[in-house]
């Protein structure tokens, strides 16, 4: 048996691939495959590790129908058609649960960062333009006690939250599609509609996937039922915020400050506009890149290899429902 891997992935995993006999054909070059050369790869192999963004739609998916499965060295999925993947019988797997606690700890750093303009006064040393105390100059704004919209409330927002709480006494309101019980009891939050969600956050948090309703959802007109006085977090899928929309917010002073893992396009250019903003913050997506969370990826992500290529059920499953 044979699998190919998009990127190299960590020791950890390879090597628990190699002691069950699998063959391994990984991708070593410095840039992202095509989907030509992903599916002539693909072609001769019996599995896939997914550990970029690649786009596996439903012409790559009927060119590698005999794949016996598409392990996924993320939690996120939205790049595979996932009803095509059903309709021709192919477990897909994903890596839930270990990044919810390094990905919070990023937006956490991003939303203080945005906060007290880090990012921007660290460069203005590195320009040499720290000259004098200005006791007026490079002003931000408080956290402690203001109030956390968390826009999206599962395992992320829910450790993101804790965050809040923790170290700022944050309140936390949030908008699911659907109530989270247990997190209103351990975190007192707040069930809000999302307009209420835009009016009274300080903070906004985004930590849900990416789907057709979620797609665009931050853009000029959500910006503009924002507090002027509010940060905008997102470490989810870029695609989640109207970008454009965004810098002009930023610009025009219609929300304070904005954090991001996640742009849209990924990568973002070099010369974005937000990378320049006092009060933006960019990160190139290292949400899960913690060593020890990379480690725990690989791992779920071959053991889902070695489960589909020894004709099990694969145990961390998106869609399940193949097996029916």
């Amino acid at each position: 048996m044979k699998v190919f891997i998009t990127g190299e992935i960590p020791e950890v995993g390879i090597k628990k691939l190699q002691d069950e006999g699998i063959e391994i054909v990984e991708w070593k070059e410095k840039r992202e495959l095509t989907q030509p050369e992903l599916i002539e790869y693909c072609k001769q192999c019996d599995a896939l590790i997914a550990a970029g963004y690649n786009k596996m739609d439903a012409h790559f998916l009927k060119e590698c129908s005999h794949l016996k499965v598409i392990a996924l060295h993320s939690v996120g999925y939205d790049n595979v058609d996932i009803a095509e993947a059903d309709r021709l019988k192919i477990p897909v797997g994903n890596t839930p649960g270990v990044l919810s606690g390094p990905t919070a700890d990023i937006a956490f750093l991003l939303m203080l960062a945005v906060s007290r303009k880090a990012f921007y006064l660290h460069q203005k040393i590195i320009n040499g333009d720290w000259k004098f105390f200005e006791p007026t100059a490079n002003l931000g704004i408080q956290l402690n006690g203001k109030t956390v919209g968390i826009y999206g409330l599962g395992n992320i927002g829910f450790e993101m939250a804790k965050r809040c709480m923790g170290a700022y006494n944050m309140k936390v309101i949030y908008h699911n599609r659907y109530q989270n019980i247990a997190a209103e009891k351990e975190l007192n939050a707040e069930y809000v509609s999302f307009d209420e969600l835009l009016k009274r956050s300080d903070v906004i948090s985004v930590h849900t996937n990416l789907t057709k309703e979620t797609k665009g959802k931050f853009n000029k007109t959500t910006f503009g039922k924002m507090k002027p006085t509010s940060i905008f977090i997102n470490t989810a899928r870029g695609a989640i915020h109207n970008e454009e929309d965004l810098i002009n917010a930023l610009q025009n002073g219609i929300i304070w400050g904005a954090g991001l893992d996640v742009t849209n396009p990924e990568p973002m250019k070099k010369d974005n506009p937000l990378l320049t903003m006092p009060n933006a913050a960019v990160l190139p997506h290292i949400g899960s890149a913690a060593v020890e969370t990379r480690d725990e990826m690989a791992t779920i992500a071959t053991e889902n290899v070695i489960a589909a290529l020894s004709g099990k059920h694969i145990p961390f499953p998106v869609n399940p429902e193949v097996y029916d």
